[in-house]
């Protein structure tokens, strides 16, 4: 009879932590992990939460959630929110991204609380630099409760775990009275002997219809049809048709200079993602939330001429086609792009199931 290990999601999303740890029960024994709670402000993710896992789900600001009510649970997970730290934020003010920065302190308060077995905290890797991360440390070392807690903590790459896109996260893995070693062992690479080879757009995507097949996200038969069509400008769209697989802004430019926005054509240097195609054969680059605008970053498909679906996206992000987004279709994108991979959160419930088991 296996073991049941609880866990609290805080900063939730949709639930791609959580459902790595789901799907790492496939191959354990012994132990089972079993979400009870989860906190996530945004009211269409937490939603989505609730339908897949079908637990408790605040949906409010974690600052105004009472630490004492938090169930019991033997794990907590989450991701305080990135976007003052990220470089992507860098346009936030002051105030603003000092808020953001601070809420790590109140997934804090949350292993004071429940004093867990263990905690993961997942973020963007330039948290791991920050002054915010020195006082996590400092407070580990200094409050009686967390002094009990052993700790390991880098960057690891989604792809190297079976993830067809390459996207760094910062992981900071704590159990109580155990060492933790690390990193997870990458699964994926094609290194040494027992890897499985890197995970590509292919691989993910392949099998999917070229031509989109929906104007909205809907329900069929139980199964959520997220290959969402857009309907670009012609203008757009020759723009589309310049670019060849793995390209980007530069080759628009050299094949057709009158379809290159000024603030393209007077910034000779810079991004090389924008406006560009993905190709079939490796993997991915970052998904964000925005991935159905080529002009954010390398969202064109290899060989449509369109950007990336959401089904697209979510595949690409490691989220099987069973599960259910809540929200409309802006809305559903941003749970995608702000979620953490299954597949990786998977390796890191598998390597934690080895220190709690």
């Amino acid at each position: 009879m296996s073991r049941t290990i609880r866990s609290i999601d805080l900063f939730a999303g949709a639930g791609g932590l959580s459902l790595g740890f789901d799907l790492a029960n496939d191959e354990l024994e012994g132990i089972r992990f079993e979400p009870v709670f989860a906190v996530e402000h945004d009211p269409a993710a937490a939603l989505t939460y609730k339908t897949n896992f079908g637990v408790g789900v605040y949906d409010g600001d974690i600052e105004g959630f009472d630490p004492i009510t938090y169930p019991e649970a033997e794990i907590i997970v989450g991701g305080p929110p990135c976007q003052g730290f990220s470089p992507l934020g860098r346009d936030r003010d002051d105030q603003s991204r000092a808020e953001l920065n601070a809420l790590w302190e109140h997934y804090l308060a949350a292993v004071e609380q429940v004093e867990p077995l263990a905690f993961v905290i997942e973020n963007v890797p330039e948290f791991q630099k920050s002054a915010e991360f020195e006082e996590l440390l400092r407070r580990l070392a200094s409050h009686p409760l967390l002094r009990e807690y052993s700790y390991s903590y880098g960057i690891l790459n989604a792809v190297d775990y079976g993830v067809p896109q390459s996207r760094r996260r910062g992981i900071f893995m704590a159990v109580r009275g155990r060492e933790v070693p690390w990193p997870p062992p990458p699964t994926h690479g094609g290194g040494p002997i027992g890897q499985e080879p890197t995970q590509t757009v292919r691989d993910a995507i392949g099998n999917l219809p070229p031509k989109p097949t929906t104007d909205q996200p809907v329900l069929k038969d139980g199964y959520q049809d997220l290959h969402i069509r857009r309907n670009p400008r012609p203008t757009s769209l020759e723009r589309y048709q310049a670019i060849p697989e793995g390209g980007n802004r530069f080759d628009l430019q050299r094949a057709r200079p009158d379809l290159t926005p000024a603030c393209w054509a007077n910034k000779p240097t810079g991004t090389t993602d924008v406006m560009g195609r993905l190709w079939w054969d490796r993997p991915s680059f970052t998904i964000r939330t925005e991935f159905y605008k080529p002009e954010k970053g390398r969202y064109l498909h290899p060989s449509e001429d369109r950007p990336i679906t959401h089904r697209e996206a979510a595949r690409l992000q490691t989220f099987p086609d069973a599960f259910i987004f809540e929200g409309t279709k802006i809305e559903i994108a941003r749970q995608i792009g702000n979620a953490v991979p299954p597949l990786l959160g998977k390796a890191i419930a598998l390597h934690l199931a080895k220190l709690v088991g």
